[in-house]
C-alpha cells in the first residue's frame, strides 16, 4: 500500500457510480474494487452507487440500487438471488418464473427503445445522487464499469449540479469495424448510435475522462476533436493495472521458496474468462492436427483447460471436427466455494498459478486495437508463463514482450503453430519462459487519477 499523503485531496468526498461493484470475479468490479484501498489511504470518502449484484460493502457508504427497466431487473434479480441462495433448485424456479413474468415488457422495452439492459439504472442513481450533491455531500462524481449507465446517471448529474466529473472508459463506447473505419459513421443498431452520442457528450462536459489504452484514446480524440480543448474534458490514457490477491502477495514479492507450480505428466495450458466467435481457442485446436503430425506424442500429453466460460461455437464445432472431446476441459464459472468460503477470485488465482501456460485471447475484431483484457495484468501477478493471442495492438505487445510472454497473432495460423512448438519443446526441457519485468499494479493508475482533480 502506499504510505498516506499530507493532506487529503481538494475534492475528497466521491460519489463513485458502478453498476457491477462488488461482483466477485468480475472485471468490470476489480477495477474499480481493487483502487478503494490506495483511495480510502489518500483520504478520500466515498459513497458508493451500485446495483445490487454485488456484495455490500461496509467500509463505507454503499448504496445499491435496483435498475427501473424489466430487462436490468431480470439481470439484477437473477444476480442478487444467487447472492442470497445460490444457484440450486430454488434459483432455476424463481429466476424463470421472474423471467416468464417480465418477458412481454422486456419486449416491449426492446422494441420501444432498444438499448442494453443496464440503460434504466441510470435513473434511480443520478435521483439519489441529485439528492446527495444538492445536500452539498459530494465534491466528485466518478462514473465507471462496464455498463454505460453510469456514466449517462453521471451525465445528468453534471448538466443538473454542474459537479466535477471523472469518467472511467473501460470498453469502447463505438466499435469500429475495420481499420479504415474511424467511428464518423451513423451506426444503424439504435444501441450503437446511444453510445456514440454518449461519447460525444463525454468528451464535452466531463471534466477528465480516461480509456485504458493508447488506441482507444487516440480514436477518440479524433472523433471528438474538442477533447483537451478549454472548457471540454481532458483526455488520458491510465492502464489500469490489478492487484494481487492479499494471499498471494507474501508469496509474490518474497524471496520465499514457496511455489504453487510443478511440471506434471500434462502440458496443462489454461484459458480464464469470457469465450466468443471472435475471442476463440479453435485459433488453436485447427492448428492441432498438424501440429500432432510432427509431435504424435503430444496428442496424449497437452490438455486445454477453459475456466469461466461455455465453450463458443467455432470451438465446439473444431472439438467435434477432430475429435478432442478429451483434450478440451471445460470448468464453467469458478464462484464462491459455500463450503470453505473461500471467494471466486482467490480459487482462480490458485488455479492460475498451477497452470503451466496462461492463455490469454486477445480477439480478431477491429476493436481489438483499442482494448486490452483486464485478465493480463491479473497473469502479470501469477508468475506463470503466458500465450498471448494478440491483434492490432502494439501497446499491448510491448507489455507482454517486455515480460517474456510467447506472442502470436491471431490473423497468423502460423505463428499460432510456430508459439505452441516452442511452449511445447520448452515444457519438455521444464523451462518454459520466466517472466521478466514484473506486474502493473493499480497504485500506479490512482496517482495518476489524483493528479488530475487537484486545484
Amino acid at each position: 500500500m502506499p504510505a498516506k499523503p499530507k493532506h487529503s485531496p481538494v475534492k475528497s468526498r466521491w460519489l463513485i457510480l458502478s453498476h457491477a461493484f462488488n461482483m466477485d470475479g468480475r472485471a468490470a468490479s476489480q477495477t474499480i474494487t481493487d483502487k478503494i484501498p490506495y483511495f480510502l489511504d489518500a483520504g478520500i470518502e466515498p459513497t458508493v452507487f451500485s446495483s445490487i449484484t454485488g456484495i455490500k460493502d461496509t467500509r463505507f457508504v454503499h448504496r445499491q440500487f435496483l435498475a427501473w427497466g424489466p430487462a436490468a431487473f431480470r439481470f439484477d434479480f437473477r444476480h442478487w438471488f444467487a447472492n442470497q441462495y445460490g444457484r440450486g433448485l430454488a434459483y432455476k424456479v424463481v429466476t424463470t418464473a421472474v423471467s416468464i413474468l417480465l418477458a412481454p415488457f422486456t419486449i416491449l422495452e426492446r422494441i420501444l427503445l432498444g438499448l442494453s439492459s443496464q440503460w434504466s439504472w441510470a435513473m434511480p442513481a443520478y435521483l439519489h445522487g441529485k439528492r446527495l450533491i444538492q445536500n452539498k455531500k459530494v465534491d466528485l462524481v466518478y462514473s465507471t464499469a462496464g455498463a454505460w449507465s453510469a456514466q449517462l446517471a453521471a451525465l445528468w448529474l453534471k448538466k443538473r449540479t454542474s459537479v466535477f466529473w471523472m469518467a472511467e472508459i473501460h470498453d469502447p463506447l463505438v466499435i469500429r469495424s475495420n481499420p479504415d473505419d474511424l467511428g464518423f459513421g451513423v451506426p444503424n443498431n439504435r444501441d450503437a448510435r446511444f453510445r456514440k452520442w454518449l461519447e460525444t457528450q463525454i468528451c464535452k462536459y466531463a471534466d477528465v475522462v480516461w480509456w485504458f489504452t493508447n488506441g482507444a484514446l487516440h480514436y477518440a480524440k479524433l472523433r471528438n476533436p474538442n477533447l483537451n480543448q478549454p472548457g471540454n474534458a481532458k483526455g488520458l490514457m491510465v492502464i489500469p493495472g490489478a492487484e494481487p490477491l492479499r494471499d498471494f502477495e507474501e508469496v509474490q514479492l518474497s524471496k520465499h521458496n514457496i511455489q504453487f507450480h510443478t511440471y506434471g505428466n500434462h502440458l496443462v495450458i489454461s484459458h480464464f474468462g469470457s469465450l466468443a466467435k471472435n475471442r476463440s481457442i479453435s485459433m488453436i485446436l485447427n492448428c492441432l492436427p498438424i501440429f500432432f503430425q510432427r509431435f504424435p506424442e503430444a496428442r496424449s500429453i497437452i490438455k486445454i483447460h477453459v475456466y469461466g466460460a461455455k465453450i463458443d461455437l467455432l470451438a465446439a464445432d473444431a472439438i467435434s471436427q477432430h475429435g478432442f472431446s478429451d483434450l478440451v476441459v471445460e470448468h464453467g464459472r469458478i464462484e464462491k466455494d459455500p463450503i470453505t468460503g473461500q471467494s471466486g477470485r482467490k480459487r482462480i488465482a490458485e488455479l492460475m498459478q498451477t497452470s503451466d501456460v496462461l492463455l490469454l485471447l486477445h480477439g480478431n475484431d477491429e476493436w481489438c486495437a483499442e482494448y486490452i483484457p483486464s485478465k493480463m495484468y491479473e497473469y502479470f501477478w501469477m508468475d506463470r508463463p503466458i500465450w498471448a493471442i494478440t491483434h492490432r495492438n502494439a501497446q499491448m505487445d510491448s507489455l507482454l514482450a517486455e515480460r517474456n510472454a510467447y506472442v502470436s497473432s491471431a490473423t497468423d495460423p502460423s505463428s499460432i503453430d510456430h508459439i505452441l512448438e516452442q511452449i511445447w519443446l520448452d515444457w519438455q526441457k521444464k523451462n518454459l519462459n520466466k517472466v521478466h519485468c514484473g506486474p502493473i499494479g493499480v497504485d500506479q493508475a490512482v496517482k495518476s487519477i489524483l493528479e488530475h482533480i487537484e486545484g
